[in-house]
């Protein structure tokens, strides 16, 4: 018998080591120009993406230290604002003493003129209504029974320290005392 039989072959099968997986499909499958295409618009969305968080980040960056670096700057100038009080205290202070003595009236227009220049300001206290925030209240007092109109309670009667503010922010509160 010579019956010859012919065995086509219409797949070729892969070894047992080399299984499909979708990493390696993408190896076997061509590469059109739509599938680069659209491979190379994927990589340039990811790397925008990069670009533009990187970018802000950045800018964030510089924003805080900005805000860093003017923060230090006003903590320092408070601090010497702060140092001059006292200087103020006695040249007030020697001006109640002798309210007549030009040296001493001059020295006191130029503190004022340097505190204005640089932002500190007195806290304005005799006749207000007490503000914890502001003021420290120190000593009360009763109304005095002559007053007309008699003072609301807890009104500034008298300022034994001057309280000074730096723009908005309190340097010292002020010592009042304050009517019952």
């Amino acid at each position: 018998m010579d019956d010859k039989k012919e065995v086509k072959i219409d797949t070729v099968s892969i070894s047992d080591d080399e299984k499909t997986t979708p990493e390696n499909t993408a190896d076997i499958t061509p590469d059109t120009p739509e599938n680069e295409t659209e491979k190379l618009n994927a990589q340039i969305a990811e790397l925008t993406d990069k670009f533009l968080r990187l970018a802000a980040e950045l800018e964030n960056t510089r924003r805080r230290a900005a805000l860093d670096v003017e923060s230090a700057a006003r903590n320092r100038a408070m601090s010497v604002a702060k140092k001059f009080l006292p200087v103020m205290d006695a040249i007030q202070a020697a001006l109640t003493h002798s309210p007549e003595d030009d040296g001493i009236k001059s020295m006191a227009a130029a503190m004022n003129d340097a505190f204005t220049q640089i932002g500190i300001t007195k806290i304005e206290s005799v006749g207000q209504i007490l503000n914890p925030q502001f003021h420290n209240a120190i000593q009360v007092i009763d109304a005095p029974a002559d007053a007309n109109p008699k003072p609301q309670p807890n009104t500034i009667a008298s300022e034994l320290q001057t309280g000074y503010m730096f723009g908005d922010t309190v340097l010292r509160t002020a010592m009042v005392t304050v009517y019952k």
